[in-house]
């Protein structure tokens, strides 16, 4: 790949992008001045929205250890992965599990940046990234099957991504043509935004226009839909913070406008 048509020459910094306005609220330094200020307008209207970015990265590290502890996953498939941070998939199954097997999917060209970062794992495990586009399942499962063995159980995550797709069938279906290709004993682990009101609707209004790609609010009966013909793990479809809590540095809030839940295919 040459300096011409790699991955940094198709960053676009003068439109915010999702994965680093995530970046800028969860204290990261990989965004740029336009990220910031999106970010700042966002809060400014919906100054919950760093707890969400909080409370999702902790939900994906209890649903982590859950899959590769509790239940014995092996192998994790992570759709909308974003940029590195604290406790990534990676990080938290092979820390469970030295020998999991991970894969990323983004097609964001800052997070490709970052592969060598998110391809740091354990020797006896592996870890792979897939630039790839999400509403591109066929795709996905082609790249995921030179690192993951689909005659086994494999964790399919979408964390905060699937807002992205406009239509809630289309985003359905992604979900759905995923897990018709897993074996049963997969799992479904899911997060989405739902809306908390008049401020976080303006709010993701305000970020619309700053030339951002829109994130669509669902319903909590939508969010639920995800999991249809899956078995819920106990508490079920909840807000992330009342998902098998544990201890952390923050203050729970179990009012953030995201709904979460792990599925089991039978």
């Amino acid at each position: 790949m040459t300096s011409g048509d790699g991955p940094s020459a198709r960053i676009d910094a003068s439109v915010p992008h999702s994965a680093r306005v995530w970046n800028y609220w969860l204290g990261g330094k990989d965004n740029y001045a336009v990220d910031r200020e999106a970010g700042d307008r966002y809060r400014e209207v919906f100054p919950g929205i760093v707890d969400v970015a909080r409370e999702v990265r902790y939900f994906i590290a209890r649903t982590v250890r859950y899959l590769a502890g509790e239940v014995g996953v092996r192998q994790f498939l992570d759709v909308g992965t974003g940029l590195p941070t604290v406790d990534n998939t990676h990080e938290v199954a092979q820390g469970v599990a030295p020998e999991c097997r991970i894969v990323y999917v983004d097609n964001d060209p800052l997070v490709l940046t970052h592969a060598r970062a998110l391809l740091a794992g354990t020797p006896e495990g592996a870890t792979d990234y897939l630039d790839a586009d999400m509403r591109d399942p066929e795709r996905i499962l082609r790249g995921a099957a030179e690192t993951l063995d689909f005659d086994r159980p494999i964790a399919l995550m979408f964390m905060g991504v699937l807002g992205h797709v406009a239509e809630y069938d289309e985003a359905h279906s992604i979900v759905s043509r995923l897990l018709d290709a897993l074996p049963p004993g997969s799992y479904l682990a899911l997060a989405d935004s739902l809306s908390a009101g008049e401020g976080h609707t303006e709010a993701h209004e305000r970020y619309k226009d700053s030339g951002a790609v829109p994130y669509h609010l669902r319903t909590a009966a939508q969010v639920r839909g995800f999991f249809d013909g899956l078995e819920l793990v106990e508490p079920g479809a909840v807000p992330i913070a009342d998902w098998r809590p544990d201890p952390t540095p923050f203050e729970r809030r179990g009012d953030v406008a995201t709904l979460g839940a792990v599925g089991r295919k039978a």
